[in-house]
């Protein structure tokens, strides 16, 4: 029924002029950031899950920089124990010479000076093979008791990192001198037990290393999972919302022109008065 009181028509084009020019914005606030949810109404769930997602890749990449992190620190470690082990290797040279019959105690004396710089150079690579102003392996810093490294998403997620101290002192060969056959017989016992030590010190560094980067590898496997499904939650399929963009345009489109035709009727209908 043609009336010119209430223009039902024209409220009905607005209306879904509104419903489509809103449409028309959603679109374009999505292809514009990228994101499939730009608001809490447009997926509740999907938010959820996709924040908690998200928050898991950063701490899952922070892990992986602190498995990197353990990993030198370990290398560092083992490069001066590698020295260390040099050295005694050549201590132990020293000492078999000095048990050698033909050896007299003077050219004992000898020997054992360059001995003792030797047992001071292990003692001062121990103090000096540092990460973050900390001694690895002089077993006066929290490595020799032990330093968690948080390798995961959840406290359990961790790998206890030790480094057994390599001084002399913790050789057992900080006395040991070969200025006679005894001391140099002394001296060969305490230093093939001191190779041993730093074989099993070696040893444990190596195992913790392997460890490392396998779980570096885990994490970044992880990591890329993670975002992926990230990804299918959170992120927009451009193509679909791009073909989404053009039918609410061509909807936004019809119902202005339909909107201007109903805001004429009144006049026409005024017309038949005349």
């Amino acid at each position: 029924m043609p009336v010119i009181t209430t223009n039902t028509a024209s409220n009905s084009a607005l209306r879904y002029l509104n419903i489509n020019s809103e449409s028309q914005a959603n679109s374009v606030s999505k292809i514009a950031s990228g994101s499939r949810i730009t608001k809490a109404s447009d997926d509740a769930a999907g938010l959820a899950v996709g924040t908690s997602l998200q928050s898991d890749v950063t701490v899952l990449k922070q892990a992986a920089t602190n498995a990197s992190h353990g990993s030198s620190i370990l290398q560092t470690a083992d490069g001066g124990m590698s020295s260390i082990s040099d050295i005694v290797q050549r201590m132990r040279s020293l000492a078999t010479q000095a048990l050698s019959g033909s050896v007299t105690d003077n050219e004992r004396a000898y020997l054992d000076a360059e001995f003792q710089q030797l047992t001071d150079e292990i003692d001062g690579i121990a103090s000096g093979t540092r990460f973050n102003d900390d001694s690895l392996l002089d077993g006066t810093s929290n490595w020799a008791a032990g330093i968690d490294f948080r390798v995961g998403t959840t406290a359990s997620d961790k790998i206890n990192v030790k480094i057994a101290d390599v001084t002399t002192t913790g050789l057992g060969i900080n006395t040991s001198d070969v200025t006679s056959s005894a001391n140099a017989a002394t001296a060969l016992t305490a230093l093939d037990a001191a190779v041993t030590s730093l074989s099993d010190a070696r040893a444990d560094v190596g195992a913790l290393i392997s460890r490392f980067e396998f779980r570096s590898d885990m994490l970044d496997t992880t990591i890329e999972n993670t975002e992926a499904a990230q990804s299918a939650i959170m992120d927009v399929d451009v193509a679909a919302e791009q073909s989404e963009l053009a039918s609410t345009k061509v909807l936004t489109q019809a119902a202005i022109a339909v909107l201007s035709q109903a805001n004429s009727m009144p006049e026409q209908l005024l017309s038949l008065l005349r």
